[in-house]
């Protein structure tokens, strides 16, 4: 428990500039609402002593008063102690008035009802169904067709069917990522029945006392009895000001919102500590009311999905046009030219294909099953993925600057050596020689290293597991000072009468400055119980940055030498011997504060603060310990293939140069001998081409080699607008050293300036928030601060860094499977279709693929074949590929529609144009019989009747029909690869495999068979059997088409740089 801190003086208002992108405006802006009219009502609450029974939010916050109450008064309100907490029975009975949880916003469920209706592409099917509702009355009358009311009850049912399906989806890809978030354990540290606890944070009751530290949210909304001098809060996530606001134990505002004797619910501990007691929880806090307030959860287009609703602006507007095109063509042409021809009706239900051709009713849906997909995936890796958005923009990742600490290496920090001026010590000998009760006298020093190791340090046991071996125990702290702790725990020396329980006894803390990653150093003022005469100033910290402020050093035996530099130069050796094995070095010091001129016991925590950064200096060395954090076993296996991809790994971390090198070299971020400094890159030749080059194609070319850099926090405070061309440009293998929060966020900015980069950060720490929020994709560890998982995009759970590289695969793999989706549909379900529509309007043919064949094979065979796509499995060279650029390379582009319309299309519409004249010529109507017709195909035509023109006609479109849907096996198998065979890939066994595609194949001749012979269909929709022979030719369509693609995939995997492969898609 802190004893004796106060609070900060500084009453100035807080002031910053807008924050980052990503923040919830409507929540800011809700806030700001508030406390403008929490204000007004307070300068006019004495105008109304009466009161308002009102329950809006302003009137509800301006009736807090708790930041009013000194904090004895606090206390006694709640029925609460700052050392005892709130007791077992209090718990239960408050826990009846509900639980710590905001409700969250109410759905709009019309809205969303009205997106599954008429969203994507069933506004055209609303406009198909209207005019074909029109075309069979009124005007069809006086005999309307039977035919036509049946296309618009199919019609209406693939609206039906198409809404239900993106409901069932939408809500299926939310339950999947509901359940993810329950994952993630949010925790309170709490004071109850005199012990520290760590309860879950829905659990907290008003009253609970709770205590945070850097990094931590507050769980409720809290009013501060304890702080340290440091302590500082994040609100932008309520404000969108980034500024920290420090916490205070006094009134500081009237308003609840603006008084910094508050912390509120979401809000962070950035630096320092502090307790508070909970004077309202859940939907009673202030965020709880902000959110009841903005009544709605916002809606936003993915990038694939923006993409998607691209295109479909772009076809529909295409299907639009050419509908009324082909319309006004009839009105203003044909019925004029060619009276009889087609009747107002027909023009209508025959124009309705421009509609239908042009609409890939596939994609939607692949569309809508994709987020599905990737949920499942996700969920089963144990990665929360804030918004599907950041799966597709992994994809595109090319730059991964990863922390050190808890993300490659364990995060289970132990203390390895531990050293003193004259000797060298590993902890195991050390407990196996001095542990006993009859082993030999150990070395005196060992008594202040255990005094600075167990007293400085901010990590704590819970108390619920104090009973627990030491290495068992849950601890509260950083990685680096839960190592400490653990080690100063179980070091039990009885020949110095050195044990924990004795230390702890003896001293008190009075003040303490936590550490944090711009000073790089933690420091504690101790006094000792009993006479109180002996007061030390105890600091832990970074070797080069402690050794300037020494001017003693201790040795094995307890006394003290000059630290001159010779024994500077001993020290920074053994630094850099255990810093080049991969261990973080910490240096343990003491000063008597009898020697700290104008201290006095007692001293305000302000100017007790800034006394201790004036007299920082003329410490003693006590001791050095070396402290190991072994690489996770996944991570140099992940880091190989993220290399593998293209994808360039950067180390930025706050350890020291070597000891971030060395891992690097464990994990394979650095595989380079010779590694460059700041002065190397600034003569290195090779680097000088890239200064001053245009921002995008600053990025390592391919026959350049493999460079490595090394740059520390200095370096990068004089690097120039030249230097980082030269870093970005040149460099593969780079780690970045000893970097503050500030330098971390540069690096990011930077990178993402130059080559285009789509830039990741991964992180766990309260120094990785603002890179984490500046980043394309944030990712933090589950067992990370709350700052930086709120900050981030993306958290794994089970702090699995080879969930990144499945991350990948999957952004690569939804946009290549829809890439794929596109490839299958548009050739034959939009190009060959609309060329039988084209045939009918411009060239004068009957109509060889009727409406209603046209609707069904767009809406049931085409989306039955399209959704095995969305199952493949990657490619083999999918992770081998360079990332995509998220800037220039589009969903569709050049290529793509030369694949669609002058390749597989060029191949489709030809073949079942053919099969249609073949069965009209084995008839007798050779091809100038069939086109250009117009209305002469009628009674005695070529001496048929009009009976035998009709079911002529009939039997044709069928034909065309199940030609199509048979060719469509070979285009489908031809766009599973984009450049593998189909011999290396086939879909029924090996790493290919997707037996959803044979599937996929017998639904969709299961179609065409009942299409062709339901009685009811052939009654209603003029389908009938056909020929058998017309069963069979197609599949001979299918295999050449399939082996034409396999020829050019094989010219594009032999001549990679050849026009052909250039064209390849």
């Amino acid at each position: 428990m802190m004893q004796g801190f106060s609070a900060s003086k500084n009453n100035s208002p807080p002031s910053g500039s807008s924050s980052e992108a990503g923040m919830d405006h409507e929540v800011q802006i809700q806030y700001r609402t508030l406390s403008i009219h929490v204000e007004s009502m307070v300068e006019q609450k004495q105008k109304q002593p009466g009161g308002s029974k009102t329950t809006d939010p302003a009137s509800a916050i301006r009736k807090i008063d708790v930041h009013r109450l000194a904090v004895d008064e606090v206390y006694t309100r709640f029925s609460t102690s700052p050392a005892v907490g709130l007791e077992g029975d209090a718990v239960r009975r408050r826990a009846r008035d509900g639980t710590n949880v905001i409700s969250p916003p109410p759905t709009q469920y019309w809205k969303k009802a009205l997106n599954y209706v008429f969203g994507g592409f069933n506004f055209l099917m609303w406009i198909a169904f209207i005019v074909t509702v029109l075309s069979y009355k009124p005007l069809g009358l006086p005999n309307p067709a039977v035919f036509n009311l049946g296309v618009a009850i199919l019609l209406l049912l693939v609206i039906i069917v198409s809404a239900t399906f993106y409901a069932l989806v939408d809500w299926h890809a939310s339950r999947i990522m509901k359940s993810i978030k329950t994952l993630i354990a949010e925790e309170a540290s709490v004071i109850r029945d005199g012990k520290h606890q760590t309860v879950p944070a829905k659990d907290l009751v008003v009253g609970d006392v709770v205590t945070l530290s850097m990094g931590d949210r507050v769980p409720a909304d809290l009013r501060l009895v304890q702080v340290s001098s440091d302590v500082r809060f994040d609100r932008s996530l309520l404000t969108g000001e980034s500024e920290m606001i420090p916490g205070t134990l006094d009134l500081t505002s009237e308003n609840a919102l603006e008084t910094r004797n508050l912390a509120l619910t979401s809000t962070f501990v950035v630096q320092g500590s502090c307790a508070g007691v909970v004077f309202a929880i859940g939907d009673k806090s202030v965020m709880g009311r902000i959110v009841a307030m903005s009544g709605k959860s916002k809606f936003k287009l993915t990038t694939v999905q923006k993409e998607i609703w691209f295109f479909t602006k772009i076809i529909s507007t295409l299907a639009l046009g050419l509908f009324c095109l082909s319309l006004i063509v009839w009105a203003a042409w044909l019925k004029r030219s060619f009276p009889g021809f087609e009747t107002a009706s027909g023009a209508i239900i025959n124009s309705i294909g421009c509609l239908t051709a042009f609409v890939p009713q596939g994609l939607p849906v692949c569309v809508a099953l994709s987020l599905t997909i990737v949920a499942k995936r996700m969920a089963k890796r144990n990665v929360l993925v804030k918004n599907l958005a950041t799966i597709e923009t992994l994809g595109c990742m090319s730059v991964l600057c990863s922390d050190k600490t808890g993300t490659l290496t364990v995060g289970k920090m132990s203390v390895q050596n531990v050293a003193f001026l004259d000797a060298e010590f590993q902890v195991d000998t050390v407990k196996q020689s001095y542990s006993a009760k009859d082993a030999p006298s150990a070395p005196a020093a060992f008594i202040a290293l255990h005094q600075v190791a167990r007293l400085c340090n901010s990590a704590k046991f819970d108390s619920a597991t104090t009973h627990l071996p030491v290495e068992e125990r849950h601890v509260k702290g950083d990685a680096t000072d839960t190592a400490v702790l653990r080690f100063s725990e179980d070091l039990s020396i009885p020949s110095l009468g050195l044990a924990s329980t004795s230390l702890l006894a003896s001293y008190a803390k009075t003040f303490e400055i936590p550490f944090n990653s711009r000073n790089k150093w933690m420091l504690t003022v101790v006094e000792q119980v009993s006479s109180k005469d002996e007061r030390w100033m105890l600091v832990k910290g970074g070797p080069d940055v402690l050794f300037p402020k020494c001017n003693e050093v201790m040795n094995a035996d307890g006394t003290v030498s000059e630290l001159n530099q010779s024994v500077r130069e001993t020290l920074c050796s053994l630094q850099e011997r255990w810093s080049s094995q991969g261990q973080r070095v910490l240096a343990l010091c003491r000063r008597s504060m009898d020697s700290v001129a104008g201290y006095a016991p007692g001293m305000d925590a302000n100017d007790m603060e800034e006394l201790m950064y004036a007299n920082l200096r003329g410490l003693t060395l006590v001791g050095l310990v070396g402290i190991h954090d072994p690489p996770r076993q996944d991570v140099p296996d992940a880091v190989r293939i993220i290399r593998r991809a293209g994808v360039r790994v950067f180390m930025v971390t706050g350890d020291f140069k070597l000891t971030a090198l060395a891992i690097a070299r464990q994990v394979g971020i650095v595989t380079q001998e010779k590694v460059d400094t700041l002065k190397d890159m600034r003569i290195s030749e090779s680097a000088k081409r890239y200064v001053g080059l245009k921002p995008p194609v600053i990025k390592p070319h391919d026959d350049d080699g493999v460079h490595a850099l090394v740059l520390t926090g200095d370096d990068i405070e004089t690097l120039e607008e030249a230097d980082w061309d030269m870093i970005v440009g040149n460099y593969t293998e780079i780690v970045f050293a000893r970097t503050t929060p500030e330098q971390k966020l540069r690096i990011v900015e930077q990178t993402k300036a130059r080559g285009d980069n789509t830039v990741a950060v991964t992180g766990d720490g309260v120094n990785d928030a603002p890179a984490l929020k500046a980043s394309d994709i944030g990712v933090a560890m589950g067992s990370g601060s709350d700052v930086a998982k709120e900050a981030a995009a993306m958290i794994l759970l089970n702090n699995d860094l080879t969930s990144i590289v499945v991350a990948i695969e999957m952004g690569r793999l939804v946009f290549d499977n829809l890439k794929k989706v596109i490839l299958y549909l548009m050739p034959a379900g939009t190009y060959t279709e609309f060329m039988t529509v084209f045939c009918n309007v411009f060239l004068g043919m009957q109509l060889a693929l009727s409406s209603y064949l046209q609707v069904c094979f767009s809406i049931t065979n085409d989306v039955v074949m399209s959704i095995s796509l969305m199952y493949e499995k990657p490619e083999s060279d999918l992770m081998l590929r360079k990332p995509r650029n998220a800037r220039t390379d589009r969903l569709t582009d050049w290529r793509f529609f030369f694949q669609i319309y002058l390749f597989i299309g060029l191949m489709m519409w030809p073949c079942a144009m053919s099969m249609w004249f073949l069965y009209m010529d084995q008839q007798g109507l050779g091809f100038y019989d069939v086109i250009l017709v117009y209305n002469k195909w009628a009674e005695g035509y070529k001496g048929y009747s009009l009976d035998q023109l009709t079911h002529f006609v009939s039997v044709g479109q069928c034909i065309y029909y199940v030609t199509m849907v048979f060719m469509q096996y070979g285009g489908l198998l031809a766009v599973r690869n984009r450049r593998v065979s189909i011999l290396q890939s086939n879909p029924l066994w090996g790493p290919r495999r997707n037996l959803v595609v044979p599937v996929g194949m017998t639904a969709t001749a299961l179609i065409a068979v009942v299409n062709l012979y339901g009685p009811g269909l052939q009654h209603v929709f003029d389908t009938t059997p056909i020929p058998t022979m017309y069963w069979f030719i197609p599949f001979g369509f299918a295999l050449g088409i399939l082996t034409v693609d396999e020829i050019r995939k094989l010219v594009v995997r032999t001549y990679p740089k050849s026009f052909v492969a250039k064209m390849a898609w």
